[in-house]
């Protein structure tokens, strides 16, 4: 079993201890670290548009069908002249950078500082660490042009709901958010079709989840994206590969 630590030391690394007096006072300091990561994030990933950012499983290994999928994507979508912003992890995240690599795309990972420490992957070419949560969730949406969503856990769902819910609510403009691994999904289809179904969300948002069966679907897609919506805000033009 893995060990964890405990909630005051976990609490403490990401700067968030206790509210005491002390605490307070080190709020000035704790709004300059914010500032501090936000602009050298921004500074680190200014010139890799156009990209795509990809979340996925950190647990799903080398030899499994999602991992190969993930890095054909990748490669297939760097082929077209999309650059890949991952979370630069182990696993599908591994696998969409390599694709990413295998395609001639720019392959970067903006990691995270974790009470257990993940790695960065062996296949980045650009690499930022964040210490907030927040700050990388905002890095992986304000250089993207899509969302690619690969089988995963807690963090794949946060990250893919917090995309669907900027463009639901017009805080991002309407980029793709398509979903890749046809069963793994099924059952939040389900969800969202009873969601639907009471009027929890209406017909544009149900449309907003695009369930794709291969990169194929995926490119046809973003191509029309780019040549659309993308153009029209003047994002850089694609140089396929």
């Amino acid at each position: 079993m893995t060990k964890r630590l405990s909630e005051r030391d976990a609490l403490a690394m990401i700067g968030f201890g206790p509210h005491d007096a002390a605490g307070d006072r080190d709020e000035p300091e704790r709004i300059a670290r914010i500032t501090r990561e936000l602009r050298n994030g921004f500074r680190a990933l200014q010139d890799v548009e156009p990209a795509v950012s990809v979340f996925g499983s950190a647990r799903l290994p080398e030899d499994s069908p999602e991992y190969r999928e993930t890095r054909e994507v990748c490669r297939r979508i760097a082929r077209a002249g999309y650059n890949v912003i991952t979370g630069g992890g182990p696993g599908l995240m591994e696998a969409a950078n390599r694709g990413a690599r295998d395609g001639g795309g720019l392959s970067i990972g903006v990691n995270i500082q974790l009470p257990l420490e993940q790695k960065p992957n062996a296949w980045l070419d650009r690499s930022f660490e964040c210490r907030y949560f927040f700050v990388r969730k905002l890095l992986f949406v304000r250089y993207a042009c899509a969302f690619l969503i690969f089988p995963g856990g807690f963090g794949t769902f946060d990250e893919a709901f917090e995309a669907l819910t900027l463009v639901q609510t017009q805080k991002i403009p309407d980029f793709p958010v398509i979903f890749f691994g046809g069963d793994f999904w099924r059952d939040l289809e389900a969800q969202l079709d009873r969601m639907h179904g009471r009027g929890i969300i209406d017909d544009d948002d149900r449309k907003m989840i695009r369930m794709v069966a291969d990169a194929d679907e995926a490119l046809e897609i973003l191509l029309g994206c780019h040549q659309g919506l993308c153009t029209d805000l003047g994002r850089p033009a694609l140089r396929p590969r």
